[in-house]
Order: structure tokens, then sequence, then C-alpha cells
């Protein structure tokens, strides 16, 4: 493997805590332990959405994850929609990109969250 084509990955989990609430998990990962964090981003039980991107915040892959059986389905096509662009993945990314941190956690700032049934109405 030549200098250049080493993994230098950030990795982003959107783990689901309750309905209205999820945390986006983020690791800066190198070479084989890059693979390692995908794959558990992408495994973990509650993973909603996992996400890779390389130094310069280009998406390399994901998709859903175990999670997403727990949010709606149309609430997943707005979280993966919107991800790449969400202020807190941002915040994630501009964090691992900068080297200060190699972990990140950070409850997910979102306007796209299941709206709770309204209650019946009383007789």
């Amino acid at each position: 493997m030549g200098l250049f084509s080493r993994k230098d990955w950030n990795v982003i989990a959107i783990i689901f805590e309750r309905a209205d609430l999820y945390t986006v998990n983020g690791n800066r990962a190198k070479g084989g332990d890059a693979d390692k964090a995908r794959d558990g981003a992408r495994t973990h039980g509650r993973t909603v959405f996992w996400a890779v991107f390389d130094q310069k915040r280009s998406f390399v892959e994901g998709g859903p994850g175990a999670g997403s059986r727990n949010v709606p389905a149309d609430v997943l096509k707005k979280l993966e929609r919107e991800l790449p662009m969400n202020r807190t993945v941002q915040d994630i990314l501009k964090t691992l990109e900068s080297g200060a941190e190699g972990r990140v956690a950070k409850s997910l700032a979102w306007t796209g969250y299941p709206r709770k049934a309204p209650p019946p109405p009383e007789d």
C-alpha cells in the first residue's frame, strides 16, 4: 500500500437514544483502524445511519444501520438527505479534521425528529 493510498477517514454514526434524541458519534481513524471504525458504526445495534467522510468532507460511503428500525422510513430518508449539511455533523467533522480530538460525540440538533402524535380528542 502506497503512502498516499492510506485511509484517513472520519466515521460518523447517528445513534438512537429516544424518539426525539439522537447522538452523533464521530471517530477519526486511519488504515486498518478506519475499516474497524466503519464496521463498528455500521453494526452497532442503535445506529440509525452511518457515514464515512474523507478529510476534505467528501462522502465516501454510508447507509442505514441496525437501529434504523427504531425510526419511521420518512425520517430515515430525511436524515440521510440532510446528514452531510447538518450543523452538528459539520461541527464534529471540523473537530476531527483539526486533529484536536480523535473521538467526539454530541446530541444531534435537527428539525426532522418524528413528531409526537396528538392526544386523542376528548368526548
